[in-house]
Formats: structure tokens, C-alpha cells, sequence
């Protein structure tokens, strides 16, 4: 977190739910499914969920929107024989905010945090942007690894500026 604004260290360190966080802090909250597809994943991303190298993922981006204001851009990944499988509730989980059903279910561990800072060239950050329409500054996000029946699930959030205006 070195070098992320003070106002943001809070966010990049909560081990809760980001979703809880954020709706305790606005009028009106929702998720906006931008694409669930499989596709490949990042270099990264393919190891921490244990697939191969050519191998697709599910994967699921959406928006989560304060009073109006896209505040986080989510991606979320895992091997998608997972779907029939651990993470069942993934694939129909729809508008409803992935990060609700995930601190539901008490079988559910999630792994460490990990902060990072994401400038424009970074494949997160152009999603992002090309989700919100606007040229956006640098980024800050946080990832971490859920486990459901030894299965992973690895989930990005990448904080929108308009993040901001929760404190």
C-alpha cells in the first residue's frame, strides 16, 4: 500500500466485505454486470486458480455503483469445471454483488490481501476505463483468493475514483 492515497489505505486493507463497506455508505447501490465469458487469464491469474497455460477461465467484470457513481471495478476468476462444482452459485448469481454470497457461506476462506497499483498500461485498468467511458489516472486495487471445497476463486477490485466520495 506504500504510495497509495491515505484515503484509499483503508479500502485496500479490509478484510470484509467491500460490498457491506461500500453500502453502508450510500443511499443506492448496484452491480453492474459488464461480461461473464470465459476467456484466457492473465498470466498471473492462471496459476493462482491452478489452470494450465491455454486454458480459459470463467470470468465475470462488473461495475459496483454508489448513489449513481461507478466506485470499484470487480474481476473475478476460476477454472470453469469449478462452475458445476465449488463455485456453482457463480454462474447464476447474476446482478445480486458476488461479494454478498461469498461472506454468507461459512465454508468459504479467503486468503491474504494484496494491494497494487495499476497504471493505464495494465490490462485491468483498460478494462476499467473502456467500462466507465473516461480516460482514468492511475489506479489502485486489491486481489485475494477464496476457497470453497479446495477450490480457488480469485477476485480483483480496482477502486474507481469516484471512491472518493465515501471516505
Amino acid at each position: 500500500m506504500a504510495g497509495a492515497p491515505a484515503f484509499l489505505h483503508p479500502w485496500l486493507a479490509d478484510p470484509a466485505s467491500l460490498t457491506a463497506r461500500i453500502v453502508a455508505r450510500c443511499q443506492q447501490f448496484q452491480v453492474r454486470v459488464l461480461r461473464e465469458t470465459r476467456a484466457l487469464p492473465f498470466a498471473d491469474e492462471r496459476g493462482l486458480i491452478g489452470l494450465p497455460p491455454g486454458r480459459h477461465a470463467w470470468m465475470r467484470e462488473v461495475l459496483l455503483i454508489a448513489d449513481g457513481v461507478p466506485v470499484v471495478f470487480a474481476h473475478s476468476v476460476l477454472a470453469p469445471r469449478d462452475l458445476t462444482g465449488a463455485w456453482h452459485m457463480a454462474q447464476a448469481i447474476g446482478s445480486r454483488p458476488l461479494g454478498a454470497a461469498l461472506f454468507a457461506d461459512p465454508g468459504i476462506c479467503r486468503g491474504p490481501l494484496q494491494a497494487a497499483r495499476l497504471t493505464q498500461v495494465h490490462p485491468l485498468h483498460r478494462h476499467a476505463a473502456a467500462a466507465v467511458g473516461v480516460a482514468l489516472p492511475t489506479l489502485w486495487g486489491r486481489r485475494s483468493r477464496f476457497s470453497r471445497l479446495g477450490r480457488p476463486l480469485l477476485v480483483t477490485e480496482v477502486f474507481l475514483p469516484g471512491i472518493a466520495r465515501l471516505g
